[in-house]
């Protein structure tokens, strides 16, 4: 019925901190003026200064809570899940597992990694199996020494199993290590 944007959460989020972003500078930015008049011969109109009034004030504190809230929001979401079991489905790098769950978990993926293989060109499966043989994570240059294949040869085998979104690369140190997806 909505939009999918709509129904999203985060751009629902990101819309009130926007709101209530531009309502608590609007009211900030331009207090109303209380003005006074005097009547009679010599009467004359002065203005008193700036003062906000209930409804400004009310205005302010729903506008800052809300960006408060919102930003809160934002900055924390995906992170809500974490703090309920930290150790659930993580692998060491040294191929032991911990926490719970992840011995099961890592059979799963080891068995959709295969099947994952089993599509793969030669050098393709040559490099993807040398990680799958440690468990999903292995420094680059353990596959280098491993597959006798060139430094080159692994590095445009590897581009090519990013490009299929089936390896990452991240930088530790003066080398990668490349992990499966």
């Amino acid at each position: 019925m909505f939009p999918r944007a709509l129904r999203d959460t985060r751009f629902i989020t990101a819309t009130v901190l926007v709101a209530s972003t531009v309502a608590l500078v609007g009211q900030l930015l331009n207090p109303p003026q209380l003005v006074v008049a005097s009547s009679g011969p010599g009467g004359d109109v002065t203005t008193v200064g700036s003062y906000f009034t209930y409804r400004e004030v009310g205005i302010v504190a729903v506008a800052a809570c809300l960006l408060g809230a919102s930003g809160t929001a934002l900055l924390l979401d995906g992170r809500s899940d974490a703090g309920a079991d930290p150790d659930r489905g993580r692998v060491a790098t040294d191929g032991s597992s911990e926490g719970r769950g992840s011995d099961d978990l890592l059979e799963t993926r080891r068995r959709e990694w295969e099947e994952q293989a089993d599509e793969l060109g030669a050098t393709e499966r040559v490099v993807y199996e040398a990680v799958l043989d440690a468990d999903g994570v292995r420094p680059q240059r353990e596959i280098v020494d491993e597959t006798d294949l060139s430094k080159a040869t692994v590095s445009r085998t590897l581009d090519s199993l990013e490009s299929k979104a089936l390896v990452e690369r991240k930088r530790r140190g003066t080398g990668n290590v490349v992990m499966l997806l």
